[in-house]
């Protein structure tokens, strides 16, 4: 017999009370999800949805402007919707609202997007820059239309920047939970034994700021330098220089090879490259993919920038390999 401070087992069938007289319980209604809960949902799915969405939100889905410049156009008194001039963002809209930007109707969002991108140093990651120095988005070929950066890199670093149009999936991207390793090629003034490499696995502290766990490999010398293979799943603000400054190494290059499952491999400097959907949607994993409405389609190129050369042709069959050594 059973106590009654036992609780029966989810697999355990209910008792029967028709047997004992009882009438049978009516099945308890099943209760609506919370309107949080929903909310949370369309916005990390970033597709579509049919639930209500701040007016300033429908519009950087849009590809108009960002969340915050679209707040600055309504003050501006540029935006209505169903006809009736905004003076506030703080309204909810839906896919039956008319939106209207300066008399204009507001464009279907479009499904999220997926770009590779090779940044070349010298380019800031951001919109405008008070210093007024070249940025990434100022130099993307046009067609590509509004897009924004998963994560960043500096000014000095070069090499993998993902783009996308849809902030969503940008941010589900950047976030650590993710579990996506970033990996680098590192050029630095100085000496270094693996040793010295390995203690990075357990994390270090700098300044007060907890540094995650690093995978760090050395290559080889090169004259006064040494290349390395550094991977971190966190990306703070200029994390690899801060770590490596610790070991007594001052950092003259710094390349991102890949990001999770995305690579650099042979895109030419300023060069933008599609990612199908189809494997976009197979590294998100099937629940996600399906709530973003991701479909294949076929791969696009876009001609590079800043003179930079084409990705190089395939190799014929049978010939030899010859592996390049970093400058």
């Amino acid at each position: 017999m059973r106590k009654p401070s036992q609780r029966r087992s989810h697999d355990e069938a209910p008792r029967d009370r028709s047997k004992h007289g009882q009438p049978p319980r009516d099945p308890a209604p099943a209760r609506p999800p919370r309107r949080d809960a929903r909310r949370r949902t369309v916005e990390e799915a970033g597709g579509h949805p049919s639930a209500p969405m701040r007016i300033a939100k429908a519009l950087a889905r849009a590809g108009l402007c960002s969340r915050r410049e679209a707040e600055k156009w309504i003050a501006e008194g540029r935006v209505r919707v169903n006809g009736r001039l905004l003076s506030s963002p703080a309204l909810d809209v839906t896919p039956r609202d008319r939106i209207e930007v300066d008399g204009k109707a507001l464009p279907q969002a479009e499904p999220p997007r997926l770009w590779r991108y090779h940044k070349p140093r010298g380019l800031v990651t951001t919109h405008r820059d008070p210093e007024g120095r070249p940025t990434v988005f100022d130099n993307l070929p046009p067609e590509l239309g509004r897009v924004i950066s998963v994560g960043r890199l500096d000014f000095n670093t070069e090499g993998l920047l993902l783009l996308t149009n849809d902030g969503a999936l940008a941010r589900h991207m950047e976030l650590p939970a993710t579990g996506w390793l970033r990996r680098y090629r590192v050029r630095a003034h100085g000496r270094v034994a693996q040793s010295s490499l390995d203690r990075l696995k357990e994390g270090v502290e700098i300044e007060g700021v907890r540094y995650g766990p690093v995978e760090a490999t050395l290559d080889m010398e090169q004259g006064a330098n040494v290349w390395l293979t550094i991977g971190l799943r966190e990306g703070k603000n200029r994390e690899v220089r801060k770590i490596l400054s610790t070991l007594g190494l001052d950092v003259n290059r710094l390349i991102r090879i890949s990001f999770g499952p995305f690579q650099l491999l042979d895109l030419a400097p300023g060069t933008v490259e599609t990612v199908k959907r189809r494997v976009l949607a197979e590294q998100l994993g099937q629940k996600l993919a399906a709530e973003l409405g991701l479909l294949e389609e076929e791969e696009q190129t876009i001609k590079p920038r800043f003179g930079g050369r084409p990705p190089r042709k395939p190799r014929p069959a049978g010939a030899a390999s010859r592996r390049e050594e970093p400058s």
